[in-house]
């Protein structure tokens, strides 16, 4: 790009130059033409009206010829570069009308051509920049309308419940005891619902900060797959963990324990029944490779390349009750990618599997 410009700048200074010099050349010699078939009328009309001038002339003749051809060049000069100049205001003209009106082409002059090119790519970028902001806003919205929605659902029944504790003074202890559950599951629930809450503001208002340490990342897995067993139960899956004995790492425990539960929790919401969740982990001689596999409806092309977008939930029709606030996978690279590492995901089959890899710096 940089070589590009050079030579733009070069070819406009080149033809600035050649302008001046064509153009002083023609004045020369039309000033030569005059001079030369009507020398006798302009002496004799100067030689009427003034003498002395005349004299002055005469005897001046070789030096007024000189300032006034350095007069001449100065003028074409000023207005060939004063012309050349212009390119520059139609830039900020054309940058100020990528602000006001992106959709419109960008047009320049035709030696302006690589500047046009660059400033419609501006444009176009800019385009798909404020196109994602409105999107990523607009599900973001919906989203909090939803979640707004469901938790009058718990809330309800919270209410409902406690109510009936309260006012049946004879209620049975077995039946007091099952509406004690109900209550636990869905204050639970709205739990769930304001951490969702909070992680689409933290989201947009801070970079998520990291706090490195040595941990045992194939331990932090293994407790992980114990705390979810509850939500495994009741999905009526199975998680299997594959790893070495020992896994050391230096990374956010805490965070990666979120990653890592943020791709657990989205098998265990999209998983076919009575199938199983596969967490594979394995380590290489400066690497660790980490894969989750499920088994699951298939997901078309141009979903799965929007899964790790913010606020993006590949099945759309679910009802925020039964998903998430759509920031789990966003989050979970954001998370991956501030380790330096990768991750990446594929739809073959039945099953979905997301591979996670980390850069093994020895401890």
């Amino acid at each position: 790009m940089n070589k590009e410009l050079t030579r733009l700048k070069n070819s406009l200074a080149i033809k600035a130059i050649l302008k001046i010099i064509v153009y002083f050349i023609l004045a020369v010699i039309i000033i030569y033409l005059i001079l030369l078939t009507s020398e006798d009328f302009l002496a004799n009309m100067v030689y009427q009206s003034n003498e002395q001038l005349y004299n002055y002339i005469v005897w001046n003749k070789p030096w007024i010829l000189v300032l006034i051809f350095v007069v001449l060049f100065i003028s074409i000069a000023f207005f060939v570069l004063r012309n050349t100049m212009r390119y520059i205001t139609e830039t900020i003209v054309a940058t100020d009308k990528i602000l006001k009106e992106p959709e419109k082409e960008i047009k320049l002059s035709s030696d302006l051509v690589l500047i046009e090119n660059q400033l419609n790519k501006i444009r176009i970028d800019l385009i798909t920049s404020q196109n994602a902001a409105k999107d990523a806003e607009q599900k973001k919205n919906d989203l909090i309308v939803y979640m707004a929605h469901d938790l009058k659902t718990p809330l309800t029944s919270v209410i409902g419940y406690i109510t009936l504790l309260l006012e049946e003074k004879g209620i049975s202890p077995s039946l007091r005891e099952k509406y004690m559950n109900i209550i636990l599951k869905k204050a639970l629930r709205v739990e769930e619902l304001t951490n969702q809450f909070f992680d689409i503001t933290r989201y947009n208002l801070q970079k998520m900060p990291i706090t490195k340490q040595k941990i045992d990342i194939g331990l932090l897995m293994e407790q992980l797959v114990e705390e979810c067993k509850p939500i495994l139960e009741e999905k009526n899956l199975t998680c299997q963990l594959q790893k070495p004995t020992q896994i050391l790492y230096e990374g956010d425990g805490d965070k990666l324990a979120r990653a890592f539960e943020n791709l657990l929790r989205n098998a265990v919401n999209y998983s076919f029944a009575h199938t199983q969740i596969d967490i594979i982990m394995q380590e290489k001689p400066e690497e660790i490779h980490i894969l989750f596999r499920n088994q699951s409806e298939k997901i078309p092309e141009y979903k799965l390349e929007k899964l790790f977008d913010k606020f993006y939930r590949a099945d759309e029709a679910r009802s925020s009750s039964s998903g998430g606030s759509g920031l789990g996978l966003a989050i979970t690279k954001q998370i991956i990618e501030l380790h330096g590492g990768t991750i990446s995901v594929k739809n073959e089959n039945d099953y979905i599997e997301f591979f996670i890899i980390l850069k093994n710096t020895k401890i």
